[in-house]
């Protein structure tokens, strides 16, 4: 399942952050990480009309390896990170205006990060949350207790 958003505005930010919560919890994620991937998108959102002026957030549903999970994409054709490690370290803000916790705090909170810039053709960054899975001896725990 693949859905996505156009982020033109403010108000995008909050319809995309909305649908990620949404699908999460339709793919199974607990409320916790839901809230971890609205964030997530939330703040790619919010960058891309910092930075860019517009773009796109995709969403999707991913399985591989028997794990499940939620992958988000935030795409922008705007003027590209000059410096990523930069930008990756907490504190850093390329406008000076925020916190510089951004894409710090995306890397951290998802399983997967990877992001791909070039100056004067965009970003692209795309993260993946896993579903966690009760482990075995969880689970015989769980079981013994019923």
């Amino acid at each position: 399942m693949t859905k996505s958003c156009r982020i033109e505005g403010e108000a995008d930010i909050y319809t995309a952050a909305g649908m990620a919560r949404d699908l999460a919890r339709e793919i199974g994620f607990g409320k916790a990480d839901a809230a971890r991937i609205e964030i997530v998108v939330r703040e790619l959102a919010s960058n891309i009309i910092r930075h860019a002026g517009r773009g796109q957030i995709h969403l999707r549903e991913v399985a591989t390896d028997g794990r499940q999970g939620l992958e988000v994409e935030a795409v922008d054709q705007g003027p590209g990170i000059p410096d990523v490690e930069l930008a990756l370290q907490d504190g850093y803000s390329t406008t000076g205006k925020g916190l510089g916790s951004g894409l710090p705090a995306v890397r951290r909170l998802m399983d997967t990060f990877e992001i791909e810039t070039a100056a004067g053709q965009g970003t692209r960054v795309r993260a993946t949350r896993w579903l966690r899975r009760p482990t075995d001896w969880l689970r015989r725990w769980w079981d013994r207790q019923s």
